[in-house]
Protein backbone atom coordinates (compact mmCIF):
# COMPACT_ATOMS: atom_id res chain seq x y z
CA UNK A 1 0.00 0.00 0.00
CA UNK A 2 1.14 3.20 -0.78
CA UNK A 3 2.11 5.60 2.20
CA UNK A 4 0.58 9.36 1.84
CA UNK A 5 3.40 11.96 1.39
CA UNK A 6 3.54 14.23 4.29
CA UNK A 7 2.21 17.29 2.47
CA UNK A 8 -1.02 15.05 1.76
CA UNK A 9 -1.15 14.51 5.31
CA UNK A 10 -0.08 18.13 6.42
CA UNK A 11 -3.05 19.50 3.61
CA UNK A 12 -5.59 16.68 5.12
CA UNK A 13 -4.64 17.97 8.84
CA UNK A 14 -5.19 21.85 7.84
CA UNK A 15 -8.49 21.24 6.14
CA UNK A 16 -10.37 19.33 9.11
CA UNK A 17 -8.84 21.84 11.45
CA UNK A 18 -9.95 24.33 9.24
CA UNK A 19 -13.04 24.46 6.99
CA UNK A 20 -12.64 26.36 3.90
CA UNK A 21 -12.85 25.79 0.24
CA UNK A 22 -9.15 26.84 -0.05
CA UNK A 23 -7.43 24.51 2.29
CA UNK A 24 -9.32 21.46 0.50
CA UNK A 25 -7.51 21.24 -2.55
CA UNK A 26 -3.85 20.44 -2.76
CA UNK A 27 -1.67 23.65 -2.81
CA UNK A 28 -1.39 24.12 -6.22
CA UNK A 29 -4.72 22.84 -7.35
CA UNK A 30 -8.28 24.40 -6.71
CA UNK A 31 -10.57 27.07 -7.68
CA UNK A 32 -10.86 30.60 -5.88
CA UNK A 33 -14.30 31.64 -4.04
CA UNK A 34 -15.37 35.41 -3.68
CA UNK A 35 -14.78 38.14 -6.39
CA UNK A 36 -11.88 35.92 -7.93
CA UNK A 37 -14.52 32.62 -8.09
CA UNK A 38 -16.95 35.17 -10.71
CA UNK A 39 -17.29 34.32 -14.33
CA UNK A 40 -16.59 37.73 -15.45
CA UNK A 41 -14.52 40.03 -17.83
CA UNK A 42 -14.26 36.98 -20.43
CA UNK A 43 -12.88 34.50 -17.53
CA UNK A 44 -14.52 32.15 -15.89
CA UNK A 45 -13.20 32.35 -12.30
CA UNK A 46 -9.78 32.23 -11.11
CA UNK A 47 -7.98 28.85 -11.82
CA UNK A 48 -4.40 30.25 -12.89
CA UNK A 49 -2.41 27.98 -14.83
CA UNK A 50 -4.41 24.53 -14.27
CA UNK A 51 -4.92 24.35 -18.46
CA UNK A 52 -0.85 24.30 -18.94
CA UNK A 53 1.71 22.07 -17.73
CA UNK A 54 2.94 21.82 -13.91
CA UNK A 55 6.99 22.72 -13.37
CA UNK A 56 8.77 22.70 -10.35
CA UNK A 57 11.47 25.39 -9.90
CA UNK A 58 14.40 26.28 -7.41
CA UNK A 59 16.00 29.37 -9.03
CA UNK A 60 15.43 32.93 -9.67
CA UNK A 61 15.81 32.32 -13.73
CA UNK A 62 13.43 29.06 -13.65
CA UNK A 63 10.72 31.15 -12.00
CA UNK A 64 10.94 34.43 -14.29
CA UNK A 65 11.44 31.83 -17.14
CA UNK A 66 7.95 30.24 -16.66
CA UNK A 67 6.02 33.15 -14.87
CA UNK A 68 6.54 35.62 -17.93
CA UNK A 69 5.41 32.98 -20.74
CA UNK A 70 2.77 33.55 -22.79
CA UNK A 71 1.60 29.79 -22.44
CA UNK A 72 -0.08 29.03 -18.85
CA UNK A 73 2.16 26.94 -16.46
CA UNK A 74 1.55 25.86 -12.73
CA UNK A 75 4.89 26.55 -11.06
CA UNK A 76 5.78 24.97 -7.83
CA UNK A 77 8.22 26.71 -6.49
CA UNK A 78 11.04 24.58 -3.92
CA UNK A 79 13.11 26.33 -1.16
CA UNK A 80 13.96 29.52 -0.93
CA UNK A 81 14.45 31.97 -4.37
CA UNK A 82 16.57 34.97 -3.07
CA UNK A 83 16.03 38.31 -6.18
CA UNK A 84 18.67 39.81 -7.35
CA UNK A 85 18.25 42.74 -8.23
CA UNK A 86 17.60 43.35 -4.58
CA UNK A 87 13.91 44.34 -4.51
CA UNK A 88 13.34 42.70 -7.85
CA UNK A 89 9.32 41.83 -8.80
CA UNK A 90 8.83 39.33 -11.23
CA UNK A 91 6.22 40.51 -13.99
CA UNK A 92 3.74 37.85 -13.83
CA UNK A 93 1.57 36.73 -17.64
CA UNK A 94 -2.07 35.88 -17.20
CA UNK A 95 -2.53 32.01 -16.80
CA UNK A 96 0.01 31.75 -13.94
CA UNK A 97 -0.26 29.53 -10.26
CA UNK A 98 2.70 30.13 -8.38
CA UNK A 99 2.31 28.40 -5.39
CA UNK A 100 5.05 26.96 -3.02
CA UNK A 101 5.85 23.30 -2.84
CA UNK A 102 5.64 22.28 0.67
CA UNK A 103 7.44 24.10 3.84
CA UNK A 104 9.65 26.59 3.30
CA UNK A 105 8.81 27.86 -0.12
CA UNK A 106 9.72 31.99 -0.07
CA UNK A 107 10.97 34.75 -2.14
CA UNK A 108 13.21 36.85 -0.55
CA UNK A 109 14.39 40.22 -1.34
CA UNK A 110 11.45 40.51 -4.20
CA UNK A 111 8.11 39.95 -4.99
CA UNK A 112 5.61 39.92 -8.14
CA UNK A 113 3.90 42.53 -10.18
CA UNK A 114 0.92 41.90 -11.95
CA UNK A 115 0.44 44.40 -14.87
CA UNK A 116 -2.85 44.27 -16.66
CA UNK A 117 -2.68 40.50 -16.83
CA UNK A 118 -5.71 37.71 -15.57
CA UNK A 119 -6.27 34.45 -13.98
CA UNK A 120 -3.19 34.64 -11.82
CA UNK A 121 -2.66 32.17 -8.28
CA UNK A 122 -0.38 33.11 -5.73
CA UNK A 123 -0.20 30.63 -3.17
CA UNK A 124 1.67 28.66 -0.30
CA UNK A 125 4.31 31.27 -0.46
CA UNK A 126 6.78 33.18 2.27
CA UNK A 127 7.42 36.70 0.52
CA UNK A 128 9.68 38.55 2.68
CA UNK A 129 12.67 41.26 3.30
CA UNK A 130 12.82 43.58 0.93
CA UNK A 131 12.61 46.39 3.55
CA UNK A 132 15.05 49.01 2.21
CA UNK A 133 16.85 50.15 5.25
CA UNK A 134 15.58 53.32 6.75
CA UNK A 135 12.86 53.67 4.30
CA UNK A 136 9.99 53.05 6.77
CA UNK A 137 7.65 55.20 5.26
CA UNK A 138 8.75 53.60 1.72
CA UNK A 139 8.90 56.57 -0.21
CA UNK A 140 12.76 55.84 -2.02
CA UNK A 141 11.59 52.34 -3.67
CA UNK A 142 8.12 50.56 -4.42
CA UNK A 143 9.44 46.84 -3.39
CA UNK A 144 6.10 45.65 -2.86
CA UNK A 145 5.39 41.51 -2.34
CA UNK A 146 2.93 41.66 -4.69
CA UNK A 147 1.46 44.62 -6.61
CA UNK A 148 -1.20 44.82 -9.03
CA UNK A 149 -1.70 47.65 -11.66
CA UNK A 150 -5.25 46.76 -13.99
CA UNK A 151 -5.33 42.78 -13.34
CA UNK A 152 -8.31 41.18 -13.08
CA UNK A 153 -9.42 37.53 -11.60
CA UNK A 154 -6.38 36.81 -9.27
CA UNK A 155 -6.39 35.34 -6.12
CA UNK A 156 -3.80 35.17 -3.54
CA UNK A 157 -3.87 32.28 -0.77
CA UNK A 158 -2.45 30.86 2.27
CA UNK A 159 0.17 33.19 2.00
CA UNK A 160 2.89 35.39 4.61
CA UNK A 161 3.98 38.62 3.69
CA UNK A 162 6.27 40.37 5.59
CA UNK A 163 8.62 43.17 5.63
CA UNK A 164 8.56 44.22 2.12
CA UNK A 165 10.02 47.46 0.83
CA UNK A 166 7.23 49.51 0.71
CA UNK A 167 3.25 47.98 0.87
CA UNK A 168 2.98 44.05 1.68
CA UNK A 169 0.19 43.72 -0.91
CA UNK A 170 -0.83 46.90 -3.29
CA UNK A 171 -4.29 46.13 -5.12
CA UNK A 172 -3.93 48.96 -7.43
CA UNK A 173 -5.32 50.53 -10.64
CA UNK A 174 -8.60 49.02 -11.24
CA UNK A 175 -7.86 45.82 -10.73
CA UNK A 176 -10.78 43.56 -10.36
CA UNK A 177 -12.50 40.73 -9.23
CA UNK A 178 -10.02 39.87 -6.47
CA UNK A 179 -9.76 36.90 -3.70
CA UNK A 180 -7.42 37.41 -0.50
CA UNK A 181 -8.27 34.77 1.87
CA UNK A 182 -6.15 33.01 4.15
CA UNK A 183 -3.14 34.95 4.20
CA UNK A 184 -0.78 36.40 7.03
CA UNK A 185 0.19 40.01 6.58
CA UNK A 186 2.93 40.66 9.80
CA UNK A 187 5.46 43.31 11.03
CA UNK A 188 5.63 45.96 9.09
CA UNK A 189 4.29 49.44 8.08
CA UNK A 190 1.91 49.24 5.68
CA UNK A 191 -0.39 46.07 4.99
CA UNK A 192 -2.72 45.81 2.13
CA UNK A 193 -3.67 48.84 0.18
CA UNK A 194 -6.71 48.93 -2.05
CA UNK A 195 -7.12 51.67 -5.06
CA UNK A 196 -5.03 54.54 -6.69
CA UNK A 197 -7.48 55.89 -8.66
CA UNK A 198 -10.58 57.63 -9.04
CA UNK A 199 -12.76 55.34 -10.54
CA UNK A 200 -15.09 53.54 -8.73
CA UNK A 201 -14.69 50.43 -10.01
CA UNK A 202 -12.80 47.21 -8.15
CA UNK A 203 -14.36 44.30 -6.46
CA UNK A 204 -12.45 42.64 -4.20
CA UNK A 205 -13.12 39.91 -1.40
CA UNK A 206 -10.65 39.63 1.58
CA UNK A 207 -11.49 36.87 4.53
CA UNK A 208 -9.86 34.61 6.90
CA UNK A 209 -6.39 36.86 6.62
CA UNK A 210 -4.52 37.59 9.84
CA UNK A 211 -2.95 41.01 9.75
CA UNK A 212 -0.71 41.48 13.02
CA UNK A 213 2.10 43.96 13.74
CA UNK A 214 1.40 46.73 11.36
CA UNK A 215 1.11 50.18 11.55
CA UNK A 216 -1.31 51.37 8.53
CA UNK A 217 -3.18 50.18 5.28
CA UNK A 218 -4.89 47.12 7.82
CA UNK A 219 -6.37 47.63 5.23
CA UNK A 220 -6.43 50.94 3.39
CA UNK A 221 -9.58 50.60 0.23
CA UNK A 222 -9.90 53.48 -1.85
CA UNK A 223 -12.88 53.80 -4.25
CA UNK A 224 -14.00 50.30 -4.75
CA UNK A 225 -17.21 49.40 -6.23
CA UNK A 226 -17.37 46.41 -3.83
CA UNK A 227 -15.00 45.29 -1.19
CA UNK A 228 -15.68 42.50 0.86
CA UNK A 229 -14.26 41.73 4.19
CA UNK A 230 -15.13 39.16 6.30
CA UNK A 231 -13.75 36.39 9.44
CA UNK A 232 -10.24 38.45 9.64
CA UNK A 233 -8.56 38.72 12.19
CA UNK A 234 -6.51 42.01 13.34
CA UNK A 235 -4.28 41.80 15.77
CA UNK A 236 -2.13 45.03 17.19
CA UNK A 237 -1.96 47.68 15.12
CA UNK A 238 -0.33 51.10 15.16
CA UNK A 239 -2.15 53.43 13.78
CA UNK A 240 -5.50 52.70 12.45
CA UNK A 241 -7.66 49.42 11.04
CA UNK A 242 -9.55 48.69 8.47
CA UNK A 243 -10.49 52.22 6.42
CA UNK A 244 -12.70 53.04 3.31
CA UNK A 245 -12.00 56.06 1.53
CA UNK A 246 -12.99 58.12 -1.53
CA UNK A 247 -16.56 56.78 -3.19
CA UNK A 248 -15.78 53.06 -2.00
CA UNK A 249 -17.95 50.86 -0.43
CA UNK A 250 -17.13 48.27 2.12
CA UNK A 251 -19.12 45.48 4.02
CA UNK A 252 -17.31 44.64 6.92
CA UNK A 253 -18.36 40.97 8.54
CA UNK A 254 -17.67 39.11 11.76
CA UNK A 255 -14.03 40.04 12.06
CA UNK A 256 -12.47 40.28 15.07
CA UNK A 257 -10.04 43.30 16.15
CA UNK A 258 -7.51 43.51 19.02
CA UNK A 259 -5.47 46.17 20.04
CA UNK A 260 -6.16 48.05 17.32
CA UNK A 261 -6.82 51.97 17.11
CA UNK A 262 -9.82 53.49 15.10
CA UNK A 263 -10.61 49.97 14.03
CA UNK A 264 -13.33 50.72 10.95
CA UNK A 265 -13.24 54.00 9.60
CA UNK A 266 -14.78 55.69 6.51
CA UNK A 267 -12.29 58.32 5.41
CA UNK A 268 -14.42 60.55 3.01
CA UNK A 269 -18.06 62.12 2.69
CA UNK A 270 -18.83 59.59 0.41
CA UNK A 271 -17.58 56.53 1.29
CA UNK A 272 -19.43 53.92 2.84
CA UNK A 273 -19.24 50.79 5.14
CA UNK A 274 -21.68 48.50 6.57
CA UNK A 275 -20.38 46.81 9.14
CA UNK A 276 -21.72 43.95 11.39
CA UNK A 277 -21.22 40.78 13.84
CA UNK A 278 -17.60 42.45 14.77
CA UNK A 279 -16.15 41.88 17.89
CA UNK A 280 -13.94 45.33 19.07
CA UNK A 281 -11.18 43.54 21.83
CA UNK A 282 -9.00 46.42 23.69
CA UNK A 283 -9.60 48.44 21.04
CA UNK A 284 -10.64 52.58 20.81
CA UNK A 285 -11.83 55.26 18.52
CA UNK A 286 -13.52 55.13 15.50
CA UNK A 287 -16.10 51.72 14.65
CA UNK A 288 -18.00 53.80 11.45
CA UNK A 289 -21.07 52.15 9.96
CA UNK A 290 -22.59 55.01 7.50
CA UNK A 291 -24.27 54.26 3.92
CA UNK A 292 -25.79 51.31 2.10
CA UNK A 293 -22.75 49.97 0.73
CA UNK A 294 -24.03 46.80 -1.38
CA UNK A 295 -25.12 42.92 -0.46
CA UNK A 296 -22.30 40.40 -0.98
CA UNK A 297 -24.80 37.70 -1.30
CA UNK A 298 -26.08 38.99 -4.17
CA UNK A 299 -22.58 38.59 -6.35
CA UNK A 300 -21.98 35.20 -4.18
CA UNK A 301 -22.63 32.85 -1.14
CA UNK A 302 -20.13 32.71 1.28
CA UNK A 303 -20.71 30.88 4.90
CA UNK A 304 -19.86 32.99 7.80
CA UNK A 305 -17.60 31.47 11.06
CA UNK A 306 -18.60 32.94 14.23
CA UNK A 307 -16.68 35.85 15.36
CA UNK A 308 -15.65 34.79 18.89
CA UNK A 309 -13.86 31.44 16.78
CA UNK A 310 -12.15 33.96 14.57
CA UNK A 311 -8.58 34.26 15.99
CA UNK A 312 -8.13 30.63 16.66
CA UNK A 313 -9.82 29.61 13.32
CA UNK A 314 -7.56 32.10 11.41
CA UNK A 315 -4.40 31.46 13.87
CA UNK A 316 -4.31 28.53 12.83
CA UNK A 317 -5.34 28.42 9.40
CA UNK A 318 -3.87 31.27 7.83
CA UNK A 319 -0.53 31.56 6.25
CA UNK A 320 1.36 28.97 4.03
CA UNK A 321 0.74 25.25 4.53
CA UNK A 322 2.84 23.89 7.54
CA UNK A 323 3.53 26.96 9.05
CA UNK A 324 6.98 28.70 9.25
CA UNK A 325 10.16 28.72 10.49
CA UNK A 326 11.16 29.71 14.21
CA UNK A 327 12.67 32.85 14.81
CA UNK A 328 16.50 32.92 16.30
CA UNK A 329 16.62 34.02 20.12
CA UNK A 330 19.62 35.67 19.39
CA UNK A 331 18.50 38.50 16.41
CA UNK A 332 20.63 40.94 15.07
CA UNK A 333 19.42 44.19 13.63
CA UNK A 334 21.48 46.36 11.10
CA UNK A 335 21.42 48.66 8.42
CA UNK A 336 24.19 47.49 6.38
CA UNK A 337 23.08 43.99 5.31
CA UNK A 338 24.87 42.12 8.14
CA UNK A 339 21.85 41.59 10.36
CA UNK A 340 19.08 39.48 10.15
CA UNK A 341 16.74 42.47 10.28
CA UNK A 342 17.34 45.71 8.66
CA UNK A 343 14.58 47.09 11.02
CA UNK A 344 13.48 46.88 15.07
CA UNK A 345 10.23 46.40 14.24
CA UNK A 346 10.54 43.58 12.36
CA UNK A 347 12.96 42.22 15.02
CA UNK A 348 10.73 43.03 17.68
CA UNK A 349 7.58 41.16 15.44
CA UNK A 350 9.71 37.98 15.07
CA UNK A 351 11.34 37.67 18.09
CA UNK A 352 10.26 35.00 20.37
CA UNK A 353 9.82 35.36 24.02
CA UNK A 354 13.10 35.60 25.89
CA UNK A 355 14.73 36.59 22.46
CA UNK A 356 17.94 38.99 22.97
CA UNK A 357 17.67 41.94 20.32
CA UNK A 358 20.94 43.65 19.45
CA UNK A 359 20.76 46.76 17.26
CA UNK A 360 24.08 47.94 15.50
CA UNK A 361 25.07 51.42 15.32
CA UNK A 362 22.90 53.41 12.88
CA UNK A 363 19.68 55.86 13.06
CA UNK A 364 16.95 54.06 12.67
CA UNK A 365 14.38 56.22 11.21
CA UNK A 366 10.96 54.38 12.29
CA UNK A 367 7.85 53.59 14.97
CA UNK A 368 8.33 50.81 17.03
CA UNK A 369 5.71 48.99 19.10
CA UNK A 370 6.65 46.24 21.36
CA UNK A 371 3.37 44.41 21.48
CA UNK A 372 1.29 43.61 24.36
CA UNK A 373 2.01 39.85 23.72
CA UNK A 374 5.55 40.34 23.70
CA UNK A 375 7.20 39.17 26.87
CA UNK A 376 10.69 38.94 28.77
CA UNK A 377 12.33 40.72 25.75
CA UNK A 378 15.50 42.34 25.58
CA UNK A 379 16.56 45.00 22.85
CA UNK A 380 20.11 46.60 23.33
CA UNK A 381 22.15 48.57 21.47
CA UNK A 382 25.89 46.69 20.23
CA UNK A 383 28.28 49.42 21.41
CA UNK A 384 27.06 50.14 24.98
CA UNK A 385 26.87 53.69 24.16
CA UNK A 386 23.52 54.67 23.50
CA UNK A 387 24.99 57.44 21.08
CA UNK A 388 25.64 55.23 18.21
CA UNK A 389 21.67 53.52 18.00
CA UNK A 390 19.06 55.88 17.45
CA UNK A 391 15.49 54.84 17.29
CA UNK A 392 13.93 58.53 16.16
CA UNK A 393 10.65 59.61 14.64
CA UNK A 394 8.20 62.92 14.27
CA UNK A 395 4.61 62.69 14.87
CA UNK A 396 3.26 65.13 17.90
CA UNK A 397 0.56 64.02 20.23
CA UNK A 398 -1.41 66.91 18.97
CA UNK A 399 -0.49 66.35 15.50
CA UNK A 400 -4.00 65.59 12.80
CA UNK A 401 -4.83 62.78 11.68
CA UNK A 402 -5.49 62.42 7.67
CA UNK A 403 -9.01 61.36 8.20
CA UNK A 404 -9.93 63.22 11.69
CA UNK A 405 -9.09 63.75 15.47
CA UNK A 406 -5.39 63.95 16.68
CA UNK A 407 -2.68 61.01 17.00
CA UNK A 408 -2.62 60.99 20.95
CA UNK A 409 0.22 60.21 23.35
CA UNK A 410 -0.09 56.37 22.77
CA UNK A 411 -0.49 56.27 18.61
CA UNK A 412 2.69 59.41 18.11
CA UNK A 413 5.09 57.40 20.34
CA UNK A 414 8.14 57.08 19.07
CA UNK A 415 8.89 53.72 21.19
CA UNK A 416 6.15 51.86 22.71
CA UNK A 417 6.42 48.92 24.98
CA UNK A 418 3.49 47.15 25.69
CA UNK A 419 4.66 44.04 26.70
CA UNK A 420 5.70 43.16 29.83
CA UNK A 421 9.01 42.04 31.19
CA UNK A 422 10.94 44.27 28.39
CA UNK A 423 14.40 45.41 28.90
CA UNK A 424 15.76 48.15 27.01
CA UNK A 425 19.39 49.46 27.16
CA UNK A 426 22.18 51.00 25.21
CA UNK A 427 20.38 53.05 22.91
CA UNK A 428 18.79 56.91 22.06
CA UNK A 429 14.90 57.34 21.54
CA UNK A 430 13.97 60.36 20.18
CA UNK A 431 10.84 62.27 18.79
CA UNK A 432 12.34 64.84 16.73
CA UNK A 433 8.93 66.56 16.41
CA UNK A 434 9.88 70.39 15.71
CA UNK A 435 7.50 72.01 18.77
CA UNK A 436 8.08 75.26 16.89
CA UNK A 437 5.26 74.27 14.00
CA UNK A 438 2.83 73.84 17.63
CA UNK A 439 3.54 73.37 21.06
CA UNK A 440 2.48 70.35 22.50
CA UNK A 441 3.39 66.62 23.57
CA UNK A 442 5.44 64.45 21.62
CA UNK A 443 6.74 61.61 23.25
CA UNK A 444 9.72 59.43 22.63
CA UNK A 445 8.42 56.69 24.64
CA UNK A 446 5.25 55.08 25.93
CA UNK A 447 6.05 52.65 28.31
CA UNK A 448 2.56 50.98 28.91
CA UNK A 449 3.72 47.26 30.00
CA UNK A 450 4.44 46.33 33.18
CA UNK A 451 7.71 45.31 34.61
CA UNK A 452 10.13 47.36 31.91
CA UNK A 453 13.50 47.80 32.37
CA UNK A 454 15.91 51.04 30.53
CA UNK A 455 19.16 51.17 31.53
CA UNK A 456 21.81 53.58 29.55
CA UNK A 457 19.14 54.60 27.62
CA UNK A 458 18.66 57.84 26.31
CA UNK A 459 15.19 59.79 25.91
CA UNK A 460 15.32 62.88 23.53
CA UNK A 461 12.62 65.44 22.61
CA UNK A 462 10.60 68.33 24.27
CA UNK A 463 6.91 67.77 26.19
CA UNK A 464 6.27 64.86 27.35
CA UNK A 465 8.95 63.00 26.26
CA UNK A 466 8.93 60.16 28.91
CA UNK A 467 4.78 58.61 28.77
CA UNK A 468 4.54 56.31 31.76
CA UNK A 469 1.50 54.52 31.58
CA UNK A 470 2.81 50.97 33.45
CA UNK A 471 5.38 49.90 35.86
CA UNK A 472 9.15 50.99 34.57
CA UNK A 473 12.44 51.29 36.03
CA UNK A 474 14.89 53.82 34.43
CA UNK A 475 18.89 52.93 35.63
CA UNK A 476 21.65 55.46 34.38
CA UNK A 477 19.24 56.70 32.02
CA UNK A 478 19.62 60.76 30.47
CA UNK A 479 15.54 62.36 30.32
CA UNK A 480 15.90 65.09 28.14
CA UNK A 481 12.70 67.82 27.56
CA UNK A 482 11.13 71.07 28.67
CA UNK A 483 7.49 70.45 29.91
CA UNK A 484 6.47 67.51 31.47
CA UNK A 485 9.18 65.53 30.72
CA UNK A 486 8.14 62.51 32.59
CA UNK A 487 4.48 62.52 32.44
CA UNK A 488 1.87 59.66 32.84
CA UNK A 489 -0.46 57.66 35.36
CA UNK A 490 1.69 54.80 35.67
CA UNK A 491 5.05 54.32 38.05
CA UNK A 492 8.61 54.78 37.17
CA UNK A 493 11.54 54.94 39.38
CA UNK A 494 14.56 57.14 37.94
CA UNK A 495 17.76 55.82 39.36
CA UNK A 496 21.02 57.37 39.07
CA UNK A 497 19.49 59.24 35.99
CA UNK A 498 20.64 62.66 34.56
CA UNK A 499 17.42 64.99 33.84
CA UNK A 500 18.17 67.87 32.22
CA UNK A 501 15.38 70.65 31.42
CA UNK A 502 15.58 72.30 27.52
CA UNK A 503 14.36 75.82 29.59
CA UNK A 504 11.42 76.88 31.36
CA UNK A 505 8.97 73.83 32.57
CA UNK A 506 8.30 70.72 34.70
CA UNK A 507 10.17 67.47 35.23
CA UNK A 508 7.04 65.69 36.39
CA UNK A 509 3.34 66.12 35.72
CA UNK A 510 0.45 63.39 37.33
CA UNK A 511 1.75 59.37 38.09
CA UNK A 512 4.01 58.22 40.92
CA UNK A 513 7.20 58.90 40.69
CA UNK A 514 10.20 58.41 42.32
CA UNK A 515 13.74 60.07 41.17
CA UNK A 516 16.34 58.64 43.27
CA UNK A 517 20.19 59.47 42.99
CA UNK A 518 19.57 61.33 40.26
CA UNK A 519 21.25 64.62 38.49
CA UNK A 520 18.59 67.49 37.67
CA UNK A 521 19.97 69.96 35.13
CA UNK A 522 19.29 72.92 33.43
CA UNK A 523 20.13 76.73 32.77
CA UNK A 524 17.42 79.01 32.86
CA UNK A 525 17.81 80.07 36.73
CA UNK A 526 14.65 79.26 38.89
CA UNK A 527 12.87 78.31 35.92
CA UNK A 528 11.77 74.31 36.31
CA UNK A 529 9.27 72.99 38.84
CA UNK A 530 9.88 69.57 39.87
CA UNK A 531 6.17 68.34 39.36
CA UNK A 532 3.02 69.39 38.66
CA UNK A 533 -0.79 68.20 40.09
CA UNK A 534 -2.05 65.14 37.31
CA UNK A 535 -4.10 61.80 37.99
CA UNK A 536 -2.55 60.64 41.30
CA UNK A 537 0.30 62.76 40.92
CA UNK A 538 2.94 61.00 43.94
CA UNK A 539 6.42 62.56 43.37
CA UNK A 540 9.30 61.77 45.27
CA UNK A 541 12.48 63.45 44.82
CA UNK A 542 15.67 62.27 47.07
CA UNK A 543 19.21 61.50 48.07
CA UNK A 544 19.71 63.69 44.15
CA UNK A 545 21.78 66.91 43.34
CA UNK A 546 19.06 69.73 41.81
CA UNK A 547 20.66 72.51 39.92
CA UNK A 548 20.01 75.95 40.00
CA UNK A 549 16.99 75.86 37.42
CA UNK A 550 14.63 74.65 39.96
CA UNK A 551 12.46 77.05 41.95
CA UNK A 552 11.97 77.68 45.19
CA UNK A 553 8.98 76.47 45.11
CA UNK A 554 8.61 73.52 42.99
CA UNK A 555 5.69 71.93 43.36
CA UNK A 556 2.57 72.51 41.34
CA UNK A 557 -0.91 72.29 42.25
CA UNK A 558 -2.50 69.33 44.30
CA UNK A 559 -0.36 65.94 45.25
CA UNK A 560 1.80 64.21 47.05
CA UNK A 561 5.45 65.47 46.72
CA UNK A 562 7.90 65.22 49.37
CA UNK A 563 11.77 65.53 48.84
CA UNK A 564 14.37 64.08 51.08
CA UNK A 565 18.03 64.83 51.39
CA UNK A 566 18.85 66.26 48.47
CA UNK A 567 22.12 68.69 47.12
CA UNK A 568 23.06 71.49 44.55
CA UNK A 569 22.39 75.34 44.04
CA UNK A 570 18.52 73.93 43.61
CA UNK A 571 17.80 72.34 46.24
CA UNK A 572 16.41 74.23 49.76
CA UNK A 573 13.91 73.40 52.84
CA UNK A 574 11.34 75.32 53.07
CA UNK A 575 8.01 76.04 53.98
CA UNK A 576 6.86 75.08 49.80
CA UNK A 577 9.52 71.82 49.76
CA UNK A 578 7.98 69.09 52.01
CA UNK A 579 10.42 66.80 53.46
CA UNK A 580 10.49 62.92 54.50
CA UNK A 581 11.64 62.32 57.83
CA UNK A 582 14.03 59.14 58.04
CA UNK A 583 11.44 57.14 59.17
CA UNK A 584 8.98 57.86 56.10
CA UNK A 585 12.05 57.88 53.32
CA UNK A 586 12.19 53.89 54.15
CA UNK A 587 8.92 53.27 52.65
CA UNK A 588 10.99 55.42 48.80
CA UNK A 589 13.53 52.83 48.26
CA UNK A 590 13.55 51.64 44.54
CA UNK A 591 12.33 48.53 45.91
CA UNK A 592 9.94 49.51 48.08
CA UNK A 593 8.09 51.55 45.47
CA UNK A 594 8.41 49.23 42.62
CA UNK A 595 5.81 46.83 44.91
CA UNK A 596 7.01 43.32 44.89
CA UNK A 597 9.09 43.60 41.64
CA UNK A 598 13.02 43.96 42.03
CA UNK A 599 14.50 45.01 38.88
Amino acid sequence: MKRPTLLVLLAVVLAAAVPSPATADTPWSGRADGFAGLNALGVDGTTGGAAGPTVTVDNQADLERYATAAEPYVIKVRGSIRMEPYGKEIAVASDKSIVGDGVGAEIVQGGFFLNGVHNVIIRNLTIRDSYVPGDWDGKTKDYDGVQMDGAHHVWIDHNHFTRTGDGLLDIRKDSDYVTVSWNVFSDHNKAVGVGWTPNVVTKVTLHHNWIRGTHQRNASIDNTQAAHWYNNYVQDTAMYGTMIRGGGRLVVENSYYKSVPDPIVAKDPASQVVQRGNVFDGTRGRTDNVGAAFDPSAYYAYRLDPTDRVPAIVTHGAGPLGGQRPEPREITVALDGTGDFASVQAAVGAAPRGAVITVKAGVYREMVRVWAGSRDLTIKGATGNPQDVVITYELPANGAKFYGGTWGTTDSATFGVLGSGITVKDVTLQNAYDESLAAGPAPAVQAAGDRVTFKGTRFLGNEGVYQADGRAYLRDCHVEGDVDIVRGQGTAVLDRCVIKSLGAGTVTAGGSFLIAGSRLEGDAAKSVSLGRSGAGAHVVVRDSWLGAHVKDDPWEGEGRFAEYRNTGPGAAVNADRPQLTDDEARAYTVRAFLGHWTP
